[in-house]
């Protein structure tokens, strides 16, 4: 993992904030506010912020670093963290001043609202239509799932362009009337994410809230937000990688067959099994990391690079806490353990846009030199 200054003040909030709350967070479903509050207190959330409007100004590895070390304590509050960098990237090239000085001193909680009921995960192509009233625009829209939904500040939101041709994004203020949480989130893993369907019903925002050019919002979206979110989408699940490994160890060390006197350890398969999740996880860890070099130095692979990273860690954490659960036997069942928790988490990435699937198409599309949509 990354070593920067940032992670010693990280991990003083982990061990007071995220660590006590990360049992409840997932038992009950809540959102972790207290972890989000100690982390915009420490200022952690204007970490991509610039030092212009009061933010530390760092990139997308001390980002990186940040969510794998979180996630490895609790994956919502990892996951609302970076919904939160993604929104801040746009937010940062795009975004008005008041709110970018807001994110910086840790006041505004943003997310994205990308994906829709009638798209599902092609979060390309939304259906959901923003209107010229005026010096307003009314945004009509059924959002499938969004992050912090309810929780966030703002959302950064994709509609049709309304000149019809293309797509545009807006900084939508999540108290606008007419923009609402559909349900309640109450989900397999990440329960406290709060990642639920948002509706828009006449729902008007300031012509002056679109960001980008009008129509212009995919190539933004592809071109600002899309790395940050699947460098950083891989990273949380590096971390649940992180959290099972420890897990894993501990339990295998120390859990007894008392008639033969030894640990589990001792058990050649149990070595074997441990060996194989050490060597996934280390190589989904170094490809991830690669990317973040590739992209940050401007390599041609960069794009490859980035495509490959949360699909390779996506299907990698899914076979690493397979292994877990299994070594750790009846033991990794119970919610004292803690393993079942990553194990559950883990299995939200390859369904959360782009998909794991729509993500190898993308990777074989660029091997055969062939455009991503076509």
């Amino acid at each position: 993992m990354t070593t920067i200054p940032v992670l010693d003040v990280l991990e003083e909030i982990i061990t007071d904030v995220v660590d006590p709350w990360a049992v409840r967070v997932d038992a009950e479903a809540v959102f972790p506010r207290p972890a989000v509050n100690a982390l915009g207190e420490a200022g952690l959330l204007g970490l991509m912020s610039a030092p212009e409007v009061g933010g530390m100004g760092l990139g997308l590895a001390e980002a990186a670093a940040v969510v794998r070390r979180l996630a490895a304590s609790c994956g919502s509050t990892a996951m609302v963290v970076c919904m939160h960098y993604c929104a801040t990237a746009i937010i940062e090239k795009y975004g008005p001043a008041t709110v970018r000085r807001e994110i910086a001193a840790g006041r505004h909680l943003s997310t994205l609202a990308f994906s829709e009921t009638g798209s599902r995960s092609h979060f390309w192509a939304p259906l959901s239509t923003a209107t010229p009233a005026g010096d307003q625009v009314r945004l009509e829209a059924a959002k499938s799932w969004v992050t912090a939904a309810g929780e966030a500040s703002s959302y950064v939101w994709t509609s049709q362009a309304t000149s019809g041709s293309g797509v545009s994004l807006w900084l939508v203020d999540a108290a606008t009337p007419g923009v609402d949480v559909a349900a309640p989130f109450d989900g397999l893993g990440l329960r406290g994410n709060a990642s639920s369907p948002v509706r828009a019903s006449g729902a008007l925002v300031p012509a002056t809230a679109l960001m980008g050019s009008d129509g212009a919002g995919l190539d933004i979206a592809l071109g600002v937000t899309l790395p940050v979110f699947q460098i950083l989408n891989a990273s949380c699940s590096i971390g649940l990688m992180d959290a099972a490994l420890a897990k894993m160890l501990a339990h295998v060390t120390s859990a007894r067959l008392e008639h033969l006197g030894q640990n589990l350890a001792d058990q050649p398969v149990t070595r074997q099994h441990v060996a194989r999740a050490k060597g996934l996880a280390d190589a989904a860890s170094t490809l991830v990391d690669d990317a973040v070099v590739a992209l940050s130095t401007g390599r041609a692979d960069g794009p490859l690079r980035m495509l490959q990273a949360k699909a390779v860690a996506a299907e990698t954490a899914l076979s690493v806490l397979d292994i877990a659960m299994r070594v750790g036997g009846g033991a990794a069942f119970r919610h004292d353990i803690g393993i079942e928790r990553h194990f559950r988490d883990a299995r939200a990435a390859a369904v959360m846009a782009p998909t794991t699937d729509a993500l190898q198409e993308f990777i074989g599309r660029a091997l055969c030199g062939l455009p991503l949509f076509g």
